[in-house]
């Protein structure tokens, strides 16, 4: 079974189409989507901007961790629940664009290196260390924004994947409807 089929047969599973059929429920998903977005993003960037040295350098990185990890991982969660509703609503329009397919594994990376980097502040702060943060932990803090920027940029040009990407889409090459 092709990518394209299994989509095709998911949007046509009755809980799909409830979805679907119920005018309020996919903005409404949209809008708490993209509400949490915000929120893990503002969380990441307080934090890199901490290792960087440019706010709240007074706060140990333990503290600022502290301050916004939960903001983070609980709309993290929400984010990823919402979103699978929404691919669950409209998985042809989801599974057959490139942005789609960029943005999760953009996703698995940006989450998988929050992880990581918990159990680095949660060494840093044993250790009492952290005066300034080593080249690379700094490197690392721009690139998970710079990151989590393209998530923003990939999700809003799910709509547009077509105009986007070009030939290189998905939903181009199987000749599948994408907006």
């Amino acid at each position: 079974m092709s990518l394209l089929e299994f989509a095709t047969w998911l949007q046509s599973t009755p809980f799909s189409v409830a979805i679907q059929s119920a005018s309020w429920v996919v903005p409404t998903l949209q809008s708490v989507h993209i509400l949490m977005i915000g929120v893990v993003f503002v969380s990441i960037l307080m934090i890199a901007l901490r290792v960087l040295g440019r706010v709240r350098a007074d706060d140990s990185i333990a503290t600022v961790w502290a301050r916004f990890a939960p903001f983070m991982w609980t709309g993290i969660v929400v984010m990823a629940l919402t979103g699978l509703l929404l691919v669950i609503s409209e998985p042809v329009r989801e599974f057959m664009t490139l942005s789609f397919r960029l943005k999760m594994l953009l996703l698995a990376i940006g989450v998988t290196s929050a992880i990581l980097f918990a159990r680095s502040v949660r060494g840093m702060a044993k250790a009492g260390g952290e005066a300034q943060f080593p080249l690379r932990t700094r490197i690392a803090a721009v690139a998970t924004v710079l990151l989590w920027l393209a998530v923003i940029f990939l999700g809003r040009a799910i709509a547009y994947d077509d105009v986007v990407w070009g030939e290189w889409s998905p939903a181009v090459l199987a000749g599948a409807d994408s907006t």
